[in-house]
């Protein structure tokens, strides 16, 4: 089974004063002693760095340089599947932040979804599995 990770994932699994970091590493084991995959967009790449790094959230943040060493070797690892927003991605976003009428807070959740459900992902590991659950295609593993 691939399955879609979520930035908080991620960043639980980065930081150690994180309050799901032991959650997270229980979670990654799992499903690496099950021989799962993982499959990462690049806007969670993109959003774990800026979220890492950020002073205001966390006391110990990460450098900028450890920041984008870690996200370069979740992006490379070879349990991880590269996702990309395709066409079928965009037009699956856009008609969800329509139809269900998501407002600017919704934007990247939504798209992750889209990702994943455009690549054939059908489980994401999220800590906001409420963010998710509008989304019936995707089945939530919760942190």
């Amino acid at each position: 089974m691939t399955v879609g990770i979520d930035t908080d994932f991620l960043v639980g699994l980065s930081i150690l004063e994180h309050p799901k970091h032991q959650i997270s590493v229980r979670i990654r084991d799992h499903h690496l002693d099950r021989g799962d995959r993982f499959a990462i967009a690049p806007q969670v790449i993109a959003e774990f760095v800026h979220v890492v790094t950020d002073g205001k959230r966390f006391e110990r943040p990460l450098l900028m340089e450890d920041a984008l060493r870690r996200s370069q070797e979740w992006w490379n690892a070879t349990e991880v599947d590269q996702i990309f927003p395709d066409g079928d991605a965009m037009a699956w976003f856009h008609d969800r932040m329509s139809g269900y009428q998501l407002g600017r807070k919704r934007i990247l959740d939504t798209l992750l979804a889209a990702t994943c459900h455009s690549a054939g992902v059908s489980h994401l590991i999220t800590g906001n599995p409420s963010d998710y659950r509008i989304f019936p295609e995707l089945e939530l593993i919760e942190m």
